[in-house]
């Protein structure tokens, strides 16, 4: 939905009071890339997935016990854990998950539960659709 004319207005004075009360801030929000964001995420991840090899490997290498099970336990989590995080912030990066549902409505939302589901068939069912 487009503003109107007098929101517009008003954005631009904010945006104008913004800049001249602390230019280096407003320039540093205005020029950031959300995208750039998602992938220091998945930078910082794939870190994260290579300690946890390494800790894996170490739990494997060192024979102490329970000590080893411990480390490998750990390791093997926080590849699971980098793993996901990385996946999560690749999906927004992209914007895949976020397209409407084929042949459903707009009016609905794109995941709806079962519930909401079983309730639309049977209304469809009653009103004789």
């Amino acid at each position: 939905m487009p503003l109107s004319e007098h929101e517009q207005r008003m954005l631009e004075q904010i945006e104008s009071a913004l800049y001249a009360e602390d230019p280096k801030f407003a320039h540093a929000v205005r020029s950031t890339n959300p995208q750039v964001h998602y992938k220091r995420r998945i930078i910082k991840a794939a870190l994260g997935f290579l300690v946890g090899v390494g800790a894996l490997m170490a739990g494997l290498v060192i024979n102490e016990g329970t000590v080893t099970i411990a480390i490998s336990v750990t390791g093997f989590l926080l590849m699971v854990v980098c793993c996901v995080w990385a996946l999560t912030s690749w999906k927004r990066m992209t914007g895949i998950g976020n397209e409407p549902p084929r042949g459903g409505s707009p009016a609905r939302p794109a995941k709806a539960g079962f519930m909401e589901r079983m309730e639309e068939r049977w209304r469809r069912r009653t009103e004789g659709d």
